[in-house]
C-alpha cells in the first residue's frame, strides 16, 4: 500500500452533501459512506481532523436576509455544523472507529472546548476529531475555518470534499465548456473568483503556505485516492 503524502490533514466537508438524495437534513446512507471514507483515511496514518458545514440544516446568510441579524443568523449556522459532527461522531464510533467533537463555543454538556492541546491530544491517540462551531464568530465561513484549524493544528493540507472534481473556471453544471484546472496558486484562486472556496480562506492558506486540495467526494474511496497523491482534482498551491 503506498503510504500517504500527507501525515496530518484537515478534511473540509460540505453540509449539503450529508443532505443526499433527499435534499435536507441528513442521509443516513450518505453520512455512512462519508464515515466509512474517513475510517479508511486514519487507517493508511494518516491524522484525520474534519470541519463540516452546515447548510443541510441551516444557512445563516438566508435567514439574515429576512430580518434576522447577521451575528445571529449565523451563530445559528454554527449550532447547525456541531449537529452534524455529532451525527458523524456517532456514526465514525458505531463502526468501531474512536472519534472526537471539539467545539469553538463553551457547551460541556454537550461537547468539549476546541483548543489546540487537545486537538493534538485526540490526534496522536488516533481518534478522528471533528471541529464544529465554526471560528466561533460571525461572518465567517467554515471553509475559513477549515483552513484557521489546520494552520493551528499543524496540517499538511487542506482537503476540500465537494461535489465537483476541481476548481473551474466557470459553473460546470451551467457553462459546459468551464475549465478544469488541475493546479493554481492561491493568488491565482483569488483573483479568478472561483466561487468552490470564499477568498478568505484562500488568502489565510496563502498566507500559512497551505496547498488546499479540492476534489469530488461523490466517488467512494476519493478521500484515500488524494491522501496517496493521487485522485481527480485541483491542487491550489503557492
Amino acid at each position: 500500500m503506498t503510504d500517504p503524502v500527507y501525515r496530518r490533514v484537515v478534511i473540509k466537508l460540505s453540509g449539503e452533501y450529508l443532505a443526499g438524495p433527499q435534499g435536507f437534513g441528513i442521509d443516513q446512507p450518505t453520512i455512512d459512506r462519508v464515515a466509512d471514507d474517513l475510517i479508511a483515511a486514519r487507517h493508511l496514518g494518516t491524522e484525520v481532523a474534519v470541519v463540516i458545514g452546515g447548510g443541510n440544516l441551516f444557512r445563516g446568510v438566508e435567514v439574515s436576509s429576512r430580518g434576522v441579524s447577521r451575528p445571529t443568523g449565523d451563530t445559528m449556522g454554527m449550532l447547525a455544523t456541531m449537529m452534524n459532527c455529532l451525527a458523524l461522531e456517532a456514526t465514525i464510533e458505531r463502526k468501531g472507529t474512536p472519534a472526537r467533537t471539539l467545539s469553538a463555543f463553551v457547551m460541556p454538556e454537550i461537547s468539549e472546548l476546541f483548543t489546540r492541546a487537545a486537538a493534538h491530544k485526540y490526534l496522536a491517540e488516533g481518534r478522528i476529531v471533528l471541529l464544529g462551531g465554526g471560528t466561533g464568530n460571525p461572518f465567517f465561513t467554515t471553509d475559513t475555518t477549515a483552513v484557521l484549524r489546520a494552520a493551528e493544528i499543524g496540517a499538511q493540507a487542506v482537503l476540500k470534499a465537494t461535489n465537483v472534481d476541481g476548481v473551474y473556471s466557470a459553473d460546470p453544471k451551467q457553462d459546459p465548456t468551464a475549465t478544469r484546472f488541475d493546479r493554481l496558486t492561491h493568488s491565482q484562486a483569488i483573483e479568478g473568483g472561483y466561487k468552490v472556496m470564499d477568498a478568505t480562506a484562500f488568502a489565510l492558506a496563502r498566507e500559512t503556505s497551505l496547498p488546499i486540495i479540492v476534489f469530488s467526494i461523490a466517488e467512494p474511496g476519493s478521500i484515500g485516492a488524494v491522501l496517496r497523491g493521487g485522485g481527480h482534482g485541483t491542487i491550489v498551491a503557492g
